[in-house]
Formats: structure tokens, C-alpha cells, sequence
């Protein structure tokens, strides 16, 4: 149970930073963040929503990890997705990425597998 806390608490401080600063900094948060990779329009606040809401998600899932824990499972979902159909073809065609928010992805990807309470789900 621990290590699906530490995971919320992962969310809770990422998430939240990127969704806040996505949403009230997109310029900001384009240079850092995505490293210039994408132009500055409304798809980073869009991103945004998403990140702050999975950050607020993981809030409530400290008081209620396995009511909450199917956002882990979202983020599974689309960070692999993301990773299959953005980042590497991007990495094959020799395009520009966001190679940090990459490597967060694929970390994500490769430790969720075991965080996610699959057993509970099935009760």
C-alpha cells in the first residue's frame, strides 16, 4: 500500500506542476516542459486539464488509494500510447521531442505494471 501512496504523492507534485504551469504558463511551460518541441497554443493547456486533473486524482487517492487507483491505469494507457505513436517515430525520424518528459514516460510505463493493485480489481 505504501508504494501505491508514494505513487499519488509522484502524481500529486508532477502532475500538479505540470498542469499548473501548462494551464497559467504555457509559454513557460512549452520552453521547460516540453522543451520547445511544440508551438505554444492551446493544446498545452488542454494537456494541462489533463495532468491537473490526474494530480488532483492522486489527491484524493491518498485517502482512498484503491477507490483511485484506475488513474494509474489511464496514465499506463496514454503515456504508452504517447510513447509508441509520438515519441518514437519521432526518435526513428530524427525529430524533435521532449526527450525528458520521455524518459519520464517510459519509467512511468515500466513501474505502474506493479503499483496498479490488479488483484483488488478483480474481487
Amino acid at each position: 500500500m505504501k508504494i501505491i501512496l508514494l505513487t499519488y504523492l509522484a502524481n500529486i507534485i508532477v502532475a500538479g506542476y505540470i498542469g499548473i504551469s501548462s494551464l497559467f504558463f504555457p509559454k513557460f511551460s512549452s520552453a521547460t516542459i516540453f522543451q520547445n518541441s511544440y508551438q505554444t497554443t492551446d493544446v498545452i493547456k488542454l494537456i494541462g486539464c489533463l495532468w491537473l486533473a490526474i494530480a488532483i486524482l492522486s489527491l484524493l487517492g491518498l485517502w482512498h488509494p484503491l477507490t483511485f487507483s484506475p488513474v494509474l491505469l489511464l496514465q499506463l494507457i496514454y503515456k504508452s500510447t504517447w510513447l509508441l505513436v509520438v515519441a518514437i517515430p519521432a526518435i526513428r525520424q530524427n525529430q524533435t521531442y521532449p526527450s525528458v518528459m520521455a524518459i519520464f514516460f517510459l519509467v512511468w510505463v515500466l513501474v505502474l505494471p506493479f503499483v496498479i493493485p490488479w488483484s483488488e480489481w478483480t474481487k
